[in-house]
């Protein structure tokens, strides 16, 4: 395991060699099953050892999310029943993708102007996130949406929120106590939560210059 270690000392070259040592090499794929949403496919790879794998996974188109903050500190959440839990989930604002080539950005401003009628002057991009790396390709862009003005909300004929507003420190509390399942909607909250007080303390390093 020595390779694995971190070390901060290693240089760009030295990290990308040892990252080499873990690729897999697709031999061959297979579609077992096309979906309009979800893609199934079967791969034989080889592994970093020479011998051969199997793997399946679900190709998918690629999402976003968004975390619309209010000047007051409040987060725009939805109530949505998820069908495969059988369950009514809070998270933030999200869609997929309407094709490969779209532009991420568009994409979320497209979303949450269709879920919550909100109108974001400024989008920030927070990273990507992977919800299940192991089975599913899905990438979610997320972002930070802030300056909001407001609109009429129009979902899709299939699609029904009930959208609701949260103080973001409430809902980190909510993340940490074990209430908020969705991965998304925990990361998103718990970056920009750090991130906001990361700036206060860079304002109040300034003030005292």
């Amino acid at each position: 395991m020595r390779d694995l270690e971190y070390n901060k000392n290693i240089t760009i070259e030295e990290g990308m060699a040892a990252l080499m040592k873990l690729e897999e090499k697709t031999i061959s794929s297979e579609a077992i099953y096309d979906g309009r949403i979800l893609h199934v496919r079967f791969d034989h790879v080889t592994l970093p050892n020479g011998k051969e794998a199997t793997r399946e996974y679900v190709r998918h188109i690629g999402a976003v999310a968004v975390l619309p903050l209010t000047e007051s500190g409040e987060v725009l959440l939805e109530r949505q029943f998820r069908y495969p839990f059988g369950e009514v989930l809070v998270e933030i604002p999200a869609g997929k993708l309407e094709s490969p080539e779209e532009d991420p950005r568009k994409a979320a401003l497209r979303e949450l102007e269709e879920e919550t009628g909100a109108v974001a002057g400024e989008l920030v991009y927070l990273g990507d996130y992977y919800a299940s790396p192991a089975i599913l390709e899905e990438r979610i862009r997320l972002y930070l949406a802030r300056d909001l003005t407001f609109r009429e909300q129009h979902t899709d004929e299939d699609e029904f929120l009930d959208v609701f507003r949260m103080p973001l420190d409430d809902l980190v509390s909510e993340v940490m106590a074990g209430n908020i399942p969705d991965g998304k909607t925990q990361l998103a909250a718990m970056r920009v939560y750090y991130m906001l007080k990361h700036e206060e303390e860079e304002n109040k390093d300034e003030a005292q210059l």
